[in-house]
């Protein structure tokens, strides 16, 4: 045999017909991805996965829920996140924010987009309201997902073990209120948040979200419906009741989240139980949204816009 004869039978490399070596091409990514799908499939089917006290799966939410948020907050409201760095990159947060849009998808969708878009990619543990624990498919989801009953005690233990809360003061009054009163933000309660976060020394970050008026616009609250049906509202929209299970497909408005300075609370902590503290405080983190919101809304003058 020639020298110069390449020995095919003495090399690893495949030889393509004109004689030069092909090189190794990497894995196709849809193996990778049947493999990764069927490994999540094994060990979801032989238990070999982890949840908290409270219920939370961040396999399932990580692998499940929050791709199909995605595709919600990213493709179709196009959402636009801006003051993630003042979110904490370890330890507790309370996280504030306005409540609207008729469904709580707000809540949801900041959940997703804070885990993408925060270096530290940190779960959001919402607080909800009881009603939504006593929906059976809505509760296991509600749990899977991070979320816990609103009350002081799970707050405080969440906050206590370093994770960061979400929290929407406004409850059913600020996602149950008519279209023409969007963006003014309701009444915060008691202020119950503010002394989950004094009692921790935990900083408040508040949170505006533009955009969640715009989804399921409620033209009137047929109330004695509502509580026919037991439910704190029931909305009407331009395209519900009238275009059936189509009217809950939510409209693709233009979405804007922005996180704000951390408000620090652990100069507090003995001023847990004191009224005036707490409501000067809750103001301040009102006060700090609202105004957030007016500045979000000089941004996005098209509610529909690109």
């Amino acid at each position: 045999m020639p020298a110069d004869e390449v020995d095919t039978a003495a090399t690893d490399e495949p030889v393509a017909a004109s004689g030069a070596a092909v090189p190794d091409r990497p894995g196709d990514p849809w193996d990778r991805r049947v493999a990764d799908g069927l490994a999540f499939l094994r060990r979801r089917l032989s238990g070999e996965y982890e949840v908290d006290e409270f219920g939370f799966d961040p396999e399932l939410t990580a692998a499940v829920f929050h791709p199909l948020l995605r595709l919600l907050y990213r493709d179709w409201f196009r959402t636009e996140v801006s003051g993630v760095e003042h979110v904490p990159v370890d330890g507790p947060a309370l996280v504030v924010g306005n409540h609207s849009g008729t469904v709580a998808l707000d809540a949801l969708i900041l959940s997703a987009a804070l885990h993408d878009k925060h270096p530290a990619h940190r779960y959001l543990r919402l607080l909800g309201a009881d009603l939504v624990f006593r929906m059976p498919v809505v509760s296991e989801i509600a749990r899977k997902t991070g979320g816990t009953v609103a009350c002081n005690p799970d707050a405080e233990r969440l906050l206590g073990g370093g994770d960061l809360v979400g929290v929407f003061p406004e409850g059913f009054k600020g996602i149950g209120k008519l279209y023409a009163d969007r963006y003014k933000l309701q009444r915060f309660g008691r202020g119950g948040f503010v002394s989950a976060a004094l009692r921790t020394g935990t900083p408040i970050v508040p949170v505006a979200i533009v955009g969640g008026e715009e989804i399921y616009p409620m033209l009137a609250d047929i109330k004695p419906l509502a509580r026919l049906l037991k439910l704190p509202y029931f909305p009407v929209t331009p395209t519900f009741p009238w275009l059936g299970p189509l009217g809950m497909v939510p409209l693709p408005s233009k979405w804007l989240i922005e996180f704000c300075p951390p408000i620090p609370t652990a100069h507090l902590t003995d001023s847990a139980d004191d009224p005036l503290v707490v409501f000067n405080l809750a103001d301040q983190v009102r006060e700090t949204i609202q105004q957030t919101l007016h500045s979000l809304l000089e941004r996005r003058p098209d509610p529909f816009g690109p």
